[in-house]
């Protein structure tokens, strides 16, 4: 699944020399937490609300109310924005832009063209719904867990034994990390079973399973 189905294509932005008092007040008014700085069309760094409020002084200030917003109204976000970016574009997969965001540290990404315009904004938020809808998990109630040599034919014989018993497959996921040499984790979602026991014991037969699981549908 490509982050161009679920990035934000409306993008609020900020020229470089818009104050943070600006910079605060938009992100208040639209609720967001980012904001990517544009200089002739082209991005050129992002600021985040955590920025904002790290550059504003403490409470513990000694400036009355007029100081304080005279200082913060000559603060330039250009001053405060990371340049150091990270972006990623509409064509990329979701699994990749997220595996990025958590190298990083950081809660979303700028979606660029090969000119490095911006053509949107995909958040963590963003991602955890993609993965989600990957899952299957509003698909379907059950969930199965085994451990599977690592050799062809290996998914094909499980997938088998689910549609002889009328089941319909609504995601499959595997890892290699905590399975032993030799095998891998295999995650399977599916539904309409007509004998979900007679399933399991031709499952335990051939393969191990390492749980078998219901989530409420919505």
């Amino acid at each position: 699944m490509l982050v161009k189905y679920w990035m934000t294509t409306e993008v609020i932005t900020v020229d470089e020399d818009v104050s943070l008092m600006q910079a605060s007040k938009l992100m208040k008014e639209h609720g967001i937490k980012h904001l990517p700085v544009i200089k002739k069309h082209r991005l050129v760094g992002i600021v985040s609300d955590r920025d904002l409020k790290e550059a504003q002084p403490s409470d513990a200030t000694s400036l009355d109310i007029h100081e304080l917003y005279y200082l913060l109204d000559q603060v330039k976000i250009k001053s405060l924005m990371s340049t150091d970016l990270h972006t990623t574009t509409g064509e990329e997969v979701i699994e990749r832009a997220a595996a990025l965001m958590l190298d990083y540290d950081i809660s979303s990404l700028p979606v660029v063209d090969q000119e490095g315009k911006l053509k949107g904004i995909v958040t963590k938020g963003d991602l955890f719904r993609g993965l989600i809808a990957i899952s299957g998990i509003h698909q379907t109630q059950l969930q199965i867990g085994l451990e599977v040599e690592d050799r062809p034919g290996a998914v094909k014989k499980i997938t088998d034994l689910i549609r002889t018993q009328g089941g319909r497959i609504v995601s499959i996921t595997t890892h290699y990390e905590e399975a032993p040499e030799g095998f891998r984790h295999l995650y399977i979602r599916c539904k309409a079973l007509e004998n979900e026991e007679a399933l399991f014991e031709d499952l335990e037969e051939n393969f191990k399973i390492l749980y078998r699981t219901h989530y409420k549908a919505d």
